[in-house]
């Protein structure tokens, strides 16, 4: 059943981050707006953890882990939703058929005509327009491959969250660089890296947040990295995506929320008591943030309201 709802939602300022080592600001004055929030909820979604929209079919993407998040059960799918929240097909791609192999899909990215899907420990290649099976990426020694970016030359990095099924360390956080003929290399591993979850690029290079430590970090050509929101473990971020206006959105367990920061750097809240706010997407043709709800097995799409001024 598909909730469709119109609302008032307070935008308060919160924790989050600004351009560059500039601390966020937090005394703007709250504001509210009129928006459109779609909910997708008792469809069969299971356990939903990333949404991405394919641009050029105009489809929303959604992963669906379909049991623990590390289970080798081959049981995971991935659903098409139509920007009007209605389910096209459940289980467009379905690791039960014979011919594919899908345990438990995190991060999506779509290069060219090819689907890359991130899957414990490899990333399993996709044709886009057919949901067919094309090979898949392998990274040996990982065990929580979650989320994945393409920075503007289309090279593609996926992360290593390194976490056991309840959460715990598994050690092995890493940040993978790997070409789609599937040559890999480790760009950086360690503790250090705070259990790295989502990754997005601009042309500043890219961002991370992380589950682990809760701060969001760049790293550029030179694979150095730069604070850009301190730690804060209670935070557990999880998705990041950056919007047509210059500035970004990124998504937190523990604050229940959506954060939206402009391109000014000032922050809000976009969204506020959503559990479990996974993988976030963004549809840059009619500027929404997509957002699967990991527990309570929803989508929720949101409208983002213009800059002011």
């Amino acid at each position: 059943m598909i909730h469709l709802r119109f609302c008032l939602l307070l935008i308060a300022s919160a924790a989050a981050c600004g351009r560059g080592d500039v601390p966020p600001d937090h005394t703007a004055s709250p504001t509210t707006y009129p928006t459109e929030v779609i909910e997708v909820a008792e469809v069969g979604f299971a356990t939903p953890e990333s949404v991405l929209h394919d641009t050029v079919a105009d489809v929303y993407l959604v992963s669906n882990i379909s049991g623990a998040p590390v289970a080798k059960d081959d049981d995971g799918f991935i659903s098409r939703l139509s920007p009007e929240g209605q389910v096209e097909q459940l289980k467009w791609i379905d690791g039960t058929t014979a011919n594919v192999t899908l345990h438990a899909p995190k991060g999506l990215i779509i290069r060219g005509d090819t689907l890359y899907v991130a899957d414990i420990d490899c990333v399993r290649r996709f044709v886009r327009t057919t949901g067919a099976p094309a090979g898949e990426i392998c990274f040996p020694g990982a065990t929580f491959l979650n989320d994945l970016g393409m920075d503007g030359n289309g090279s593609l990095y996926v992360t290593d969250s390194g976490l056991n099924a309840d959460f715990t360390s598994s050690g092995t956080d890493a940040l993978w660089l790997f070409t789609p003929d599937g040559q890999t290399s480790q760009l950086q591993k360690g503790d250090s890296l705070g259990h790295p979850n989502g990754i997005a690029f601009n042309d500043e290079g890219g961002f991370v947040v992380t589950f682990g430590t809760g701060e969001i970090y760049q790293f550029g050509p030179d694979n150095i990295r730069r604070t850009v929101l301190p730690g804060a473990p209670a935070r557990q971020l999880d998705g990041i995506v950056f919007t047509r206006d210059g500035g970004y959105l990124f998504s937190s367990w523990g604050d229940r929320a959506v954060h939206h920061v402009d391109a000014q750097g000032a922050t809000s809240r976009l969204l506020e008591d959503v559990e479990s706010p996974a993988d976030i997407g963004y549809d840059a043709k009619r500027n929404r943030v997509l957002v699967p709800l990991f527990a309570p097995n929803k989508v929720v799409i949101k409208q983002i309201p213009p800059a002011e001024g």
